[in-house]
C-alpha cells in the first residue's frame, strides 16, 4: 500500500484531533475539581492557577507560547499549526466545560484513574493525527522521532521534576493521588504510541 493511502485525509485528523482535545478538557475538568495536580506543561499551568488563581485556560495558552518555536523548526508548519489550534480550543473548552458538567462527587482515586485514562487517551488521538498539546509534548515528540526514546518516558522524567516541586507546595495526599492519574496517563501513551505499529500519520 502507498504512502498516499496511509495518509489521514483532512476530515480524519479534524475529527481525530476534536475527539482528542474534549477527552483532555473532560480529563482536566475531574482533575481541577479534585483539586488534583499533573505534569507536562498543562501540569505546569494547572500549579500556576493554583498559586496565584488565574484561569488555566489564559495560564496554559501563555505557557505553551515558548514552544512553537521548536514546534515550527524541528516538527513541521502543519504538526505546530495544529497543536496551536488544539492548545487554543483546549483553552476555551475547560472554561466552558463547568458550565454544562457539573461534578457532584467522585472518589479521589477513581477520579485520578479517570483524569489519567481520559487524558492519556486524548492524547494517543492526537498523537496519531499529527497534533499534540504544545509544551512537553512538542520536546517528547521530537525526541521520540530523533532517538526512538519513547514520548511516554521523555513526559514521566519531566513529570518527575514538576512533582518534587509539587510536593513541596501541596500536601503529600494530593500530589500521591496526582503521581497516580499521571502514571495512568503516560503508560497509556508509552505503550500504545508507536509509529512502528501505527502507519497513518
Amino acid at each position: 500500500m502507498s504512502d498516499e493511502h496511509l495518509k489521514h485525509t483532512a476530515l480524519e485528523d479534524a475529527q481525530g484531533l476534536g475527539l482528542g482535545v474534549f477527552l483532555c478538557s473532560v480529563g482536566i475538568h475531574v482533575l481541577t475539581h479534585l483539586g488534583l495536580v499533573t505534569g507536562q506543561t498543562a501540569g505546569l499551568a494547572v500549579i500556576l492557577s493554583y498559586v496565584t488563581g488565574w484561569s488555566f485556560g489564559a495560564v496554559f495558552f501563555v505557557v505553551n507560547l515558548p514552544f512553537y518555536a521548536l514546534a515550527w523548526q524541528r516538527l513541521g508548519r502543519t504538526f505546530t499549526l495544529k497543536s496551536l489550534g488544539s492548545v487554543t480550543v483546549l483553552s476555551i473548552l475547560t472554561e466552558l466545560m463547568p458550565m454544562g458538567f457539573r461534578i457532584e462527587y467522585v472518589q479521589p482515586a477513581l477520579g485520578a484513574v479517570l483524569f489519567g485514562a481520559l487524558t492519556g487517551l486524548g492524547l494517543l488521538a492526537m498523537f496519531r493525527h499529527g497534533g499534540s498539546l504544545g509544551g512537553i509534548g512538542v520536546v517528547a515528540l521530537y525526541v521520540q522521532d530523533t532517538t526512538g526514546f519513547r514520548a511516554g518516558y521523555v513526559q514521566l522524567i519531566f513529570d518527575a521534576v514538576l512533582f518534587s516541586v509539587a510536593a513541596l507546595l501541596f500536601p503529600l495526599s494530593i500530589v500521591a493521588l496526582s503521581l497516580l492519574g499521571a502514571v495512568v496517563l503516560n503508560l497509556i501513551i508509552a505503550v500504545n504510541h508507536r509509529r512502528d505499529r501505527y502507519v497513518a500519520t
